[in-house]
């Protein structure tokens, strides 16, 4: 009768189980780091943008960065009023990544379902650049939710004429024609 070895193929299968675990704690470590060193700077960045514009007039560029910051904090009340002082300070200086803004400013209402004014804000943005592709996805998007489906897909294609890899519109203009087929 032949004795197998247990103990040398369980310290082996050990070894393997603790190396994966090593690695995978080590990729997590990592992963946590970057998102304390990331949100460290947001912070950072927020704290110095919101000192400043309650003691001074800033800049176009500050208050949509001050904005976007309250919009991924999801404080979309804020970041409408800082969209909205940013548009009127672009307007009187005839700034012209004014587009940006608006899309922005669209966002934060679509996120809070006022989506009719979502609308409007996407609809300035295409206006004043028709081929930011991401207000016309942006646009389609409301529009769909508001189950206007065929502005939406009337849109979808006319953000793919603009770029014809825009995945987000191939999709979404596939679904809605086979919803239109139905």
């Amino acid at each position: 009768m032949e004795v197998i070895n247990i103990s040398k193929m369980d310290n082996r299968l050990a070894l393997i189980y603790l190396g994966i675990l090593v690695a995978l704690l080590g990729f997590t470590v990592i992963g946590v780091f970057r998102q304390i060193f990331k949100n460290r700077r947001q912070e950072r960045s927020f704290s110095k943008l919101r000192n400043k514009l309650t003691q001074e007039k800033g800049t176009i560029q500050e208050y949509y960065e001050l904005a976007s910051i309250y919009s991924e904090k999801k404080l979309y009340s804020q970041a409408i009023q800082l969209f909205q002082k940013g548009i009127k300070i672009a307007e009187n200086e005839e700034e012209e990544n004014i587009f940006l803004i608006y899309n922005g400013l669209g966002y934060a209402y679509f996120v809070q379902e006022q989506y009719d004014m979502a609308i409007r804000q996407y609809k300035e943005a295409v206006k004043l650049k028709p081929d930011y592709v991401t207000a016309l996805n942006n646009l389609a998007h409301a529009y769909e939710k508001k189950k206007l489906m065929s502005q939406a897909l009337e849109i979808y294609e006319e953000a793919l004429k603009y770029d014809e890899r825009n995945a987000i519109a191939k999709r979404r203009v596939e679904s809605l024609r086979r919803f239109a087929s139905v």
